[in-house]
């Protein structure tokens, strides 16, 4: 019986999952004089991007009780989005000069809460056909000598563009501001205007994309800054592989050395070689650094699939998709992370590979959660549509239960009997070599520190394109320019711990495993930093909800893109240090 369920069970999720991603949508076609939803979803500060309300909190009237409610998928919910029927009457093609949605009675408590939400600048959300609407819910009247200064506005004109029998565009406009005035009644009106374009179907998104901000000749002049970067670094590295090793290659491969020169070589012997009985050494915390590579490695190849999905499926144009994909994807690539974990640590004499897979598998999404389950009860103290569901949480609960655990299970079984055989160029000595006192800058603290700026550099003008896209409102859509950051990303992660390594090793310190992962994760503390920087300078955004959130979810950002990048820094090292050790007299 239990094998049954558990198979039913994989089934519902499965089935769930492809829904998410691959369900159509409705063709959007309307005949001449067919209903057309208008969509009410959210209301908030407009200062704070994430302290948003059900559009019913503020006291509008609602034309019924019964209205039906949209829910548009699992990223749609975790994006704070909550669509409910208007229940205002719009017919396609058919113009409405004016009519009434409802008699709105003014007492205390309503002009109160206009009130505050005029001062604190609230903005809302529509939806049409999947086209987003927004206005202001009133303003502050230029006259400061006014005591009825807050004016509600109380006319909604929408104008909708079609081409054929589909919508292209909509705007709303308002107009007709009221003075709030306790004890008044206030018409609530709306009107209607269709106008034909000739704009295709495939191009109505475009409206939304800030072409001159996204792609301004700053944003190309970082792209080739960064490249420009690469170079260099890559030029650094194969200076170092080519030269300076080339000659110690050179003096370990003579083999017609008298007695008395090579006595005079390995008395001169220094730096990195004098170290290969120790730099195999397995490192402290196995279990960890095992599981945030591995982690590391599924986060690089989810990333750079979300970004290539992304680029051909303009994930951008529909609500949470970008979420749901995140999702579906991480736990898609789970095996990736087991793979890799399993590999390291048993190569590493590592013997508790359950406990390395558990870690694996709940490492990140319990990070996440532990963020999240603090941010949520914000939300939910403060009744915002930024709290997620208990059954939202438990449908991604069961996408990590019943398919990204497995997976990482099965990779980490793969990994431990395909890549798990030890094979390191020099055996490990039995008593560990003393490391010798050295300046400053050598240090492991001092390297990783340094390590983090160039990746930094690198990555420094998307961040701003990243972070304004997010926090104020506009549609990020330039994911090719992302692809390219990524990418330069990764080689200079990988150029700039190997130099680290190199230095470290030379230095006669073997410890270069977590040296190396937190050269390349210090990345993620630049960012933090650059973060705080922007939330003072950048944006004006204030109170203890919107603070909570912006750093909450930054820090869950950081946190996966220190993994990431300690992974790949970690992985680049390791290469490195096998090729510069397989080739000289380790006995």
């Amino acid at each position: 019986m239990l094998p049954t369920v558990r198979s039913l069970s994989l089934l519902v999720v499965f089935l769930l999952v492809v829904s998410l991603v691959f369900a159509s949508e409705s063709d959007h076609k309307y005949q001449p004089d067919d209903p057309v939803t208008l969509w009410v979803n959210k209301v908030g500060p407009y200062n704070n991007p994430q302290e948003t309300y059900n559009y019913y909190s503020l006291p509008f009237c609602q034309t019924g009780s019964n209205a039906a409610h949209k829910w548009g998928g699992l990223g749609e919910v975790i994006g704070g989005n909550e669509l409910i029927d208007s229940q205002i009457e719009i017919k396609f093609q058919k113009n409405v000069d004016k009519a009434s949605i409802c008699e709105l009675e003014l007492d205390a408590a309503k002009v109160k809460q206009f009130k505050d939400a005029i001062e604190n600048t609230y903005w809302f959300e529509f939806f049409m056909d999947d086209l987003p609407l927004w206005g202001f819910v009133g303003d502050l009247h230029p006259d400061k000598n006014n005591d009825n200064k807050h004016v509600l506005y109380t006319h909604k004109n929408i104008i909708v563009k079609y081409n054929g029998d589909q919508i292209i565009h909509v705007n709303l406009t308002q107009d007709n501001p009221k003075p709030l005035e306790v004890g008044k009644t206030v018409d609530m009106t709306y009107s209607v205007r269709w106008i034909q374009t000739n704009v295709t179907f495939a191009r109505r998104f475009d409206i939304y994309l800030d072409y001159p901000f996204f792609e301004h000749q700053i944003h190309w002049f970082s792209i080739f800054n960064s490249f420009m970067m690469v170079i260099f670094l890559t030029g650094l590295v194969s200076m170092i592989l080519m030269r300076t090793l080339r000659n110690d290659y050179a003096k370990y491969a003579r083999e017609d050395d008298d007695l008395e020169t090579l006595e005079r070589d390995v008395s001169e012997e220094s730096g990195w070689k004098l170290v290969h009985g120790d730099v195999f050494r397995p490192p402290l915390n196995l279990v960890l650094l095992s599981a945030l590579v591995g982690t590391g490695a599924q986060l690089a190849m989810l990333v750079l699939l979300v970004i290539l999905l992304a680029i051909i499926g303009m994930l951008y144009v529909g609500r949470g998709a970008i979420i749901t994909t995140f999702i579906v994807c991480y736990a898609l690539t789970s095996f990736i992370s087991g793979y890799v974990t399993g590999g390291l640590y048993s190569r590493s004499g590592g013997k508790n590979w359950i406990k390395s897979m558990i870690l694996t598998a709940s490492l990140f999404p319990f990070m996440c959660f532990g963020i999240g389950f603090i941010l949520n009860t914000i939300a939910i103290f403060y009744g915002s549509l930024a709290a997620i569901p208990f059954g939202t949480i438990m449908v991604v609960f069961v996408i990590w239960a019943f398919i990204s655990f497995p997976l990482a299970l099965l990779g980490t079984v793969v990994g431990r009997n395909w890549s798990g055989a030890p094979n390191n160029p020099c055996r490990v000595k039995t008593i560990p070599r003393p490391i010798p006192e050295k300046k400053w800058y050598l240090r492991p603290s001092v390297v990783s520190l340094m390590g983090g700026l160039l990746p930094f550099g690198s990555i420094f003008i998307e961040m701003y394109f990243v972070f304004t896209s997010f926090w104020n409102y506009k549609v990020y859509y330039v994911y090719g320019f992302m692809l390219l950051v990524f990418l330069i990303l990764i080689i200079v992660t990988v150029c700039v711990t190997i130099v680290g390594t190199y230095f470290l090793l030379n230095a006669e310190n073997y410890h270069w495993q977590w040296t190396s992962f937190f050269s390349a994760a210090s990345t993620a503390v630049y960012v933090y930093l650059y973060s705080i920087y922007y939330y003072y300078v950048k944006t004006k955004m204030s109170g203890f909800f919107q603070t909570s959130f912006y750093f909450g979810y930054t820090l869950m950002f950081c946190l996966g893109l220190g993994i990431l990048c300690g992974a790949v820094g970690y992985l680049g090292s390791t290469l490195f240090v096998r090729r510069i050790y397989r080739n000289i007299k380790c006995d």
